[in-house]
């Protein structure tokens, strides 16, 4: 039997282009045990999948990311512990620590009852950690959690963009002197150029210590055997340094020789400042899911058993807690509430800006807003387990997977350094020789060459797009699973739609009421409602949702007649109520009516008799029908808007689904479908239409339809089964999600190509411009760091992006 499939998420620092990303893939995958990694250059984290044990794999995982010279942050969990009482006890909470997925160490301390816990950045939930050591049979509680909260580190990527922020402006300011000199000399006046000392003064600092993170970064590539943007740098600026100071050593006293200080500086400063703006620009792609992870409260109010209350650390949460929340607080875990009602905020989860409704049964989940009244709810789920995290681990999944579309930049990232450097060589050599034999233009062309290309920005250009686009779905309540189903969906051609729950409300509605010549409406109403008082049959509450504010008759002699119907008295009278079955059992009349109810069976309704048994008369019946939801039409008017034909697969009759279709305008009907068949009806329509097929369901029975079409779209309001196989889920049961969420599959999309055509834009023009002479080393050095910032700026852009629901209501 194979191991289980383990995934985990390790941030790696010190990463700076594409080909960094593909040598810590290589270095992971090339780890025992591993099936997969995937590395986001944009948020700076590795996706792993492995086959191993945790605590057996992490180490060398972390050993292969710095041998591969970067580094994985390091998290620090204090912890303490209760009921330990000797060295036996220490090594059971360290070993049940240990064994924790995430944790690289564990360390317990006996005599101040603490623990302290090492694991990758973000790896490790304290939840988790708290239940593991509850398990080995102690109490444990966080000791210092403030180190690992998300303002702590949003705090500390404030002090690495302020860190760079100063660098870049300190390179800049050390570099207007040099640049200036050059520009005044350019306009013919020689004598306001620097002395050679002065320029070696204030280049030197700025090429080997502003300039020092490019050696290191560079360092660790070739010691690996590979190259990145940091190489590049480090050779180009290098090689202008030493060419300035060699021309400087072997000039006459009292000559000034045309040194190119200033250009390696310059160089420098402006890779400095394009790495400020991308810290600042790569901060601002997750600030979607950095939102989310700020919704859950890090405090709680907490019932205890005699009815007092008490404020804990939301991560002391556990099952079956009584949680109070009182108006304008927000839910610290997922749970049921037991007492009070109140208008709860979802909008951060599903995206609906309405309040909605919440009392006694109704599920409440943690980071929604409580607006009024008092509530207190049953814990269910804490920690990773609450619908709120599962949300931000697979938007960061999301995040972290690559559309088929990187592959091949990927495949263009590996060996994009070493061909730069090739080039950088030819047009030495070249240079040198249909030149004359010009030493110092040969090496100017091959610096340009080696600053002016730019495999950052094929780094950045999907990722970047792609963290934009899944974290804004969140924020509006489509969750996309992978970047494949975001590729898959802008080409969708064709949405198959579930009838029911999906284009319906899932729930019969009293449609129609007919009663007998000399009958009444309400009468009929009351008197069935009364005979399923009791009643918690869907038709029943239909019935009663009709005449909720009336006042019901006394019933007696209440009888269940199982797959017929029901039978009791009100107020004395004897009364049948059920189907034609029932009617024809007990000898009523039905021939006033029978052809009224024909006519609702054709159109797909569920009818239901009402009859006077003692009389055997028909008094009237009562048509059921599953509406359609308010928002069905719009969103089928938005999709055929958006040149993509729409299918309804239903189980009901042809007429039935047909007229449901016809109020829908919807293109297609395929009626009478069977569950298990739906699927291969998805195969069949993918045949025909040539192109993509979106399947957008809810229940079990679509799963196998959802995992058949290219791209399953499932309504969270459904069941889990569906959810696991769609590859993007709408948080609310609102069909027009699905033209939304394809809407920005689409920009997104559009986003990463736009991309991708400036980052090989700037390489294809820049490195011939360099070859030939016709771009100065200190431009190139601007334009390398430019490509970067432009390609998060136009990714950033998609932030613009709005719902259709909220474009029309602006415009």
């Amino acid at each position: 039997m194979s191991a289980a499939v383990v995934a985990l998420d390790l941030p790696v620092a010190g990463m700076s282009c594409a080909s960094c990303a593909g040598r810590v893939e290589k270095a992971l995958t090339a780890v025992p045990g591993v099936h997969s990694a995937s590395v986001n250059l944009a948020s700076e984290t590795a996706h792993v999948e492995f086959a191993s044990p945790a605590a057996t794999v992490l180490a060398p995982l972390v050993s292969a990311v710095e041998k591969a010279g970067y580094q994985v942050p390091q998290d620090r969990l204090a912890l303490k512990i209760s009921g330990m009482s000797c060295a036996s006890c220490v090594g059971r909470v360290e070993k049940a620590l240990a064994a924790v997925a995430g944790v690289r160490a564990a360390s317990v301390n006996l005599a101040s009852e603490t623990a302290e816990v090492t694991a990758p950045r973000g790896a490790v939930d304290l939840a988790t950690l708290l239940d593991a050591v509850k398990k080995a049979g102690y109490e444990a509680r966080p000791f210092d959690d403030a180190a690992t909260s998300t303002s702590a580190r949003e705090d500390e990527a404030a002090e690495r963009i302020a860190r760079e922020r100063n660098l870049a402006l300190l390179a800049v300011l050390l570099t207007l002197p040099l640049a200036g000199g050059m520009v005044f000399e350019l306009g013919g006046r020689h004598d306001l150029m620097l002395p050679p000392l002065w320029q070696f003064i204030i280049a030197t600092p700025v090429q080997f210590i502003l300039g020092w993170r490019f050696y290191k970064a560079g360092w660790g590539a070739l010691r690996a055997g590979t190259g990145n943007m940091d190489l590049l740098v480090a050779l180009g600026t290098t090689a202008a340094w030493g060419l300035s100071t060699w021309l400087w050593w072997r000039a006459a006293p009292d000559e000034m020789p045309h040194l190119y200080y200033e250009g390696a500086a310059a160089i420098i400063a402006f890779v400095r400042l394009g790495k400020w703006l991308e810290a600042r620009a790569k901060g601002q792609t997750v600030s979607a899911l950095r939102a989310l992870m700020k919704l859950k409260p890090a405090t709680a109010r907490r019932r205890r058993a005699d009815g007092s209350e008490e404020e804990v650390a939301t991560a002391l949460l556990q099952p079956d807690d009584r949680l109070v929340v009182r108006a304008g607080e927000a839910f610290a875990a997922d749970g049921l509430i037991v007492e009070g009602r109140g208008s709860v905020d979802e909008s951060m989860l599903t995206g609906e800006s309405l309040p909605v409704e919440k009392t006694i049964g109704d599920a409440v989940h943690a980071g929604t807003l409580n607006r009024d009244g008092l509530i207190v709810a049953r814990v269910m789920a804490v920690g990773g387990e609450t619908t709120l995290s599962r949300i931000v681990r697979l938007v960061e999944t999301a995040q972290a997977s690559k559309p088929p579309i990187q592959k091949l930049v990927d495949q263009i990232s590996a060996v994009f350094v070493p061909v730069v450097v090739l080039i950088a060589l030819v047009t030495f050599a070249l240079t040198l020789t249909l030149g004359g034999g010009d030493v110092e233009m040969a090496l100017v062309h091959a610096i340009a060459v080696l600053v002016i290309a730019c495999p950052c920005a094929l780094g950045l250009a999907t990722p970047a797009a792609l963290m934009v686009g899944t974290g804004l779905a969140a924020r509006h309540g489509i969750l996309i699973r992978d970047a494949e189903a975001l590729e898959v969906a802008r080409g969708v051609t064709l949405v198959a739609f579930d009838k029911t729950g999906t284009l319906t409300e899932g729930r019969p509605v009293v449609t129609d009421i007919i009663v007998a010549p000399g009958g009444d409406q309400q009468a009929l109403l009351l008197r069935a409602a009364a005979l399923q008082a009791g009643s918690q049959h869907p038709l029943a509450q239909a019935i009663r949702d009709k005449v909720a504010s009336c006042p019901l008759g006394t019933m007696d002699d209440f009888r269940d007649l199982p797959g017929r119907g029901i039978a009791g008295r009100i107020d004395g009278v004897a009364l049948l109520f059920g189907n034609a079955r029932l009617m024809r059992d007990e000898g009523i009349d039905m021939a006033a009516l029978g052809p009224q109810a024909a006519a609702l069976a054709e159109q797909g309704r569920t009818v239901s008799w009402l009859a006077d048994a003692d009389r055997r008369l028909a008094l009237g019946l009562v048509g059921f029908g599953d509406e359609p939801k308010p928002q069905a039409a719009t969103a089928i008017d938005r999709l055929k808007a958006m040149g993509i034909r729409t299918v309804m697969l239903s189980g009901d009759s042809r007429g039935a689904a047909q007229a449901v279709a016809a109020r829908l305008g919807i293109d297609r009907v395929e009626a009478e479908v069977l569950p298990q068949d739906k699927a291969a009806l998805i195969t069949m329509l993918r045949k025909e239409s040539g192109g993509a097929i979106a399947m957008v369901g809810d229940g079990i029975n679509d799963a196998p339809a959802l995992g058949a079409a290219d791209v399953g779209i499932a309504m969270a309001t459904g069941t889990d089964v569906a959810m696991q196989t769609a590859g993007i889920t709408l948080m609310r049961g609102d069909p027009t999600l699905v033209a939304d969420a394809i809407d920005l599959a689409r920009a997104t999309n559009a986003k990463i190509r736009q991309n991708l055509f400036w980052a090989f834009a700037y390489n294809v023009i820049g490195i011939p411009l360099a070859a030939f002479g016709l771009l100065n080393p200190m431009l190139a050095g601007a334009a390398m760091a430019l490509s970067s910032v432009s390609v998060l700026s136009n990714a950033l852009l998609l932030k613009r992006w709005r719902p259709t629901t909220r474009k029309e209501s602006m415009a």
